[in-house]
């Protein structure tokens, strides 16, 4: 929350696009003067002290897209583009205490099958908050983070952290999550994961340290780089 208060550390790493869970809404968010304000906006949520936003820098452009479900309702398809490429951004803020059927990863298991043949057929970023790693599997549970990976590999499109990090799911050597902002409640809950042909263009994955970031929020960021 606050992203307000938070913007100018993160702006510092000179993203392109930023994905921003438990983001206050567009109204709410009064940046600084000096604050580098971004090219397109995108705010989704029912409390306006606490939704997702998504940001775009530079040439870059956001477009919600028609093929978006409400019902889902923290998991928004957006297009993508600039002079150098395009591909449809799907940002993740996997949390919907309404839904009777699972509040967390069951948000994305629908999700990727509501959005199936679109993640077939073009290209496709999945990034943020996916409350989720397959240290919490339910084993009889169909939609649980092992399966969501499974899904979207046999469509090739793969986790950028596990891929440059030459890691297995589950066995995480760096956190995106410290609960409470305690260094001992450590968790990697958040992806982005990319289709092949951008995967082919990995260049890095780096995820924040606690010491630098942790007076900020208990998320650290994930940044992904592509060549």
């Amino acid at each position: 929350m606050a992203f307000r208060k938070k913007a100018d550390h993160i702006l510092a790493l000179d993203p392109d696009i930023l994905v921003i869970p438990e983001c206050e809404c567009v109204d709410k968010l009064k940046l600084s003067f000096e604050t580098k304000k971004p090219n397109s906006v995108l705010w989704f949520g029912k409390n306006q002290n606490k939704g997702l936003g998504i940001f775009s820098y530079g040439n870059t452009k956001l477009k919600l897209l028609k093929t978006h479900n409400a019902e889902l309702r923290m998991i928004i398809p957006i297009s993508v583009k600039n002079e150098q490429y395009q591909f449809t951004l799907y940002a993740v803020w996997a949390f919907n205490p309404y839904d009777p059927d699972g509040v967390y990863v069951e948000q994305v298991w629908k999700a990727i099958h509501h959005y199936e043949k679109h993640l077939k057929t073009k290209t496709s970023m999945l990034i943020g908050d996916f409350n989720s790693n397959t240290i919490w599997d339910r084993p009889r549970r169909e939609g649980n983070h092992s399966n969501v990976v499974k899904f979207l590999e046999e469509r090739k499109i793969y986790s950028s952290y596990h891929l440059h990090h030459k890691q297995l799911q589950g066995k995480e050597e760096h956190p995106t999550l410290y609960m409470y902002r305690h260094q001992d409640k450590r968790y990697h809950i958040d992806y982005c994961f990319i289709s092949k042909n951008l995967a082919d263009n990995l260049d890095s994955v780096h995820v924040g340290d606690f010491k630098t970031w942790t007076q900020y929020s208990d998320h650290v960021p994930v940044i992904v780089t592509l060549k």
